[in-house]
């Protein structure tokens, strides 16, 4: 199937997280240079750059460069507004995920979807792809790029709004993400009116007619408000949440966009998120694989899926595996030492005081993981809730186990940020700092260290807020055992084991690494 990826490319990315010396998250924004990734600018037929533009009230105008870079066989294009032909403030709407106020997020947005839809047509006119004529839009951010594409069918082929509304929803997927209200992008009424029509953006399209696709009005909604989500599900003709507990609490949260439906009724499906086992799977756990049954079928396992073709893996001595456990939780033991020395360096330490981490962690003791973001739903510290009893698992004399902690609170979220210092704190503790670790800036590079070489993977979000949870997934894909409640992962019945209600494996089954989600 041809696919083409749109973003935008952040010149700061998300950022960079430290600690201060008392656990407090500090963000850093280094600056990313597109000539030193590996992406190259679309140009046109002449050599010069090829551009979209979006008309800005006041007769102004933001221009955008499109990046690309080449996904395995898929084109990702990614929009950039840090071009010379835009002023100040135009070229700061693609500085970072995330920044900025309302107007700055919805410049994004708006780049995004209708500047994406014209990015895509750039791409085709200049290479010949296939145009497409199925869109998706993941979660509401890239919403607007239905506007542009009922704007293309009025001007293009004459056909009225609503018609051409019709034709637009019938090519349109849309995914929500969130069953966490607050995490819906929502903007004022009046600050979209004054970026769409006459004087602004799509002047085509009469702004009252934008504005009824986002408004929240419906019972319960804020009638003032306009929402991304409730634009998206109005505008396409699939909708789908990402777990099967979480397509459950979008028909309910949704509900009032179909009065007279029953909320099991609204059409609302769901499609279970996945992570690509290829990129998560370790090398080593690929190579045992590939030695009971070959490196083709190995591979084909990874990327197909299917138990049919594991039968062979039961037949790998428990002594192998053992010592493939061992291996792995060794690897993350060295990769830990290496980032919590440099994470106490920043954080103002000598090398005269770092003398105990050689002793963090030990390669031969249960290891468990907990890596993700940190909104309080997510209840980073609900491990500490009990610190005695906590304390004695990690100092037990006989079977002791350790923990290793990392993610990222919101830069605008200080209530997830006094969740991180309380971890931090705790972890500081000279009686269990060998046992339980918090290390900054997670990432996929720690990421690949940290799923493989962990025994078991918590995972203590608040019922029903976890949309999905794919940390799991990859976690199991190293023979990780999961620890979860009964979120939206572990209703699912997927990758993930449930608490209460978990699958029991033997030592040979966590070898299995299939693709299955």
């Amino acid at each position: 199937m041809p696919l083409i990826g749109v973003g935008l490319l952040y010149r700061h990315g998300y950022f960079r997280q430290s600690l201060s010396r008392d656990g407090w998250q500090q963000e850093h924004y280094p600056v990313l240079d597109p000539n030193e990734l590996p992406v190259a600018l679309l140009r046109e037929e002449d050599g010069t750059p090829a551009q979209v533009s979006l008309a800005l009230p006041g007769g102004k105008q933001l221009h955008a460069r499109i990046w690309l870079a080449q996904v395995g066989r898929v084109p990702l294009l990614m929009l950039d507004s840090d071009v010379e032909e835009n002023d100040l403030g135009e070229r700061g709407v693609t500085d970072r995920l995330y920044g900025g106020g309302s107007e700055h997020r919805l410049l994004q947005e708006m780049l995004l979807g209708i500047g994406g839809v014209r990015a895509v047509r750039t791409y085709c006119r200049l290479t010949g792809h296939a145009a497409p004529e199925v869109f998706h839009t993941n979660e509401g951010h890239a919403g607007f790029l239905g506007l542009e594409r009922i704007a293309e069918l009025c001007a293009g082929e004459g056909l009225d709004f609503d018609a051409a509304l019709e034709s637009v929803r019938a090519g349109t997927v849309f995914t929500t993400h969130t069953p966490v209200p607050a995490g819906i992008d929502r903007f004022d009424r009046e600050l979209v009116a004054h970026h769409f029509g006459p004087d602004a953006e799509l002047p085509g399209i009469d702004v009252e007619h934008i504005l009824r696709l986002g408004m929240e009005t419906y019972p319960g909604g804020e009638p003032n408000l306009f929402n991304m989500a409730v634009m998206g599900l109005r505008l396409g003709q699939r909708a789908n949440g990402v777990s099967l507990l979480h397509g459950q609490v979008s028909r309910e949260m949704f509900s009032g966009l179909w009065p007279g439906f029953d909320p099991e009724e609204v059409p609302i499906t769901s499609v279970t998120n996945g992570v690509h086992a290829p990129t998560w799977v370790a090398p080593e756990v690929f190579r045992l694989g590939a030695r009971q049954i070959g490196a083709q079928r190995t591979e084909d396992a990874l990327t197909v899926g299917g138990s049919d073709r594991w039968d062979a893996v039961g037949e790998i001595p428990d002594q192998d595996i053992w010592e493939l456990r061992r291996n792995l939780r060794e690897q993350l033991v060295v990769e830990v030492r290496q980032r919590l020395r440099a994470s106490w360096r920043q954080r103002g330490a000598g090398s005269a005081e770092l003398g105990w981490i050689d002793g963090v962690l030990d390669p031969d003791v249960l290891t468990i993981g907990f890596a993700r973001r940190v909104p309080s739903y997510k209840r980073l510290t609900l491990m500490l809730r009990d610190r005695d009893r906590l304390m004695d698992l990690l100092l037990h004399p006989e079977r002791p186990i350790q923990i290793v902690v990392a993610g990222k609170a919101h830069p605008a979220d200080d209530g997830g940020k006094r969740l991180v210092q309380e971890l931090v704190r705790f972890a500081d503790d000279p009686r269990v700092r060998h046992r339980i670790v918090f290390l900054p800036d997670y990432g996929m590079a720690m990421a690949q260290k940290l799923y493989p070489g962990c025994d078991i993977w918590l995972n203590n979000p608040l019922r029903p807020l976890e949309a999905c949870g794919t940390s799991g997934m990859k976690a199991a894909l190293n023979g990780c055992l999961n620890l979860s409640v009964l979120d939206a992962g572990g209703t699912n019945g997927s990758s993930r084991t449930s608490a209460g209600r978990s699958r029991r494996r033997t030592a040979r089954a966590r070898t299995r690494t299939t693709g299955t989600t």
